[in-house]
């Protein structure tokens, strides 16, 4: 490559930057879309409610009150739920990982079967179960509609 070329290379690349930057010449900047039509929450806005065994954040709706709701869960490895049961159906989709499940009130952690990313899952009301991750965390994607209560079932 001549010096010449290697000298107008950066400049040409960093104008080239400058114009298509959002603002500049090249593609006009995007609008935000109207609140009332659209509304967004971008990931570093999320609230996230941590625990030592889990992580959760509502994106929509409350579990206690009248409607939909959709969460996030992420169950941390080697942690899990005891046995319990929800009021409503909860419809869960797993994200990432790989998620593990028992049913009925006698809980064991070694009988548990496990469900891996792109699973679609449905807890059915009043049904008992309990649930979590082993040796990785994993990531749930939740839809229900309350008001939804969780009852422990666990029989010792």
């Amino acid at each position: 490559m001549t010096t010449l070329r290697r000298s107008i290379l950066p400049a040409v690349s960093g104008v080239a930057l400058f114009l298509l930057a959002p603002g500049r010449g090249g593609a006009p900047a995007a609008e935000q879309p109207d609140p009332k039509m659209i509304s967004y929450t971008l990931p570093e806005n999320i609230q996230w409610r941590k625990t030592e065994a889990q992580d959760s954040a509502t994106l929509q709706g409350d579990p206690s009150k009248p409607g939909v709701y959709v969460q996030l869960l992420r169950w941390h490895a080697g942690h899990n739920s005891r046995p319990h049961m929800h009021s409503t159906d909860r419809y869960i989709y797993v994200l990432s990982g790989t998620w593990y499940m028992g049913w009925g009130n006698k809980y064991n952690y070694d009988g548990m079967f496990p469900v891996s990313q792109g699973t679609f899952v449905i807890h059915h009301a009043n049904q008992p179960h309990y649930d979590g991750a082993k040796e990785a965390d994993c990531l749930l994607y939740i839809v229900g509609t309350g008001p939804m209560t969780t009852q422990q079932t666990e029989e010792k």
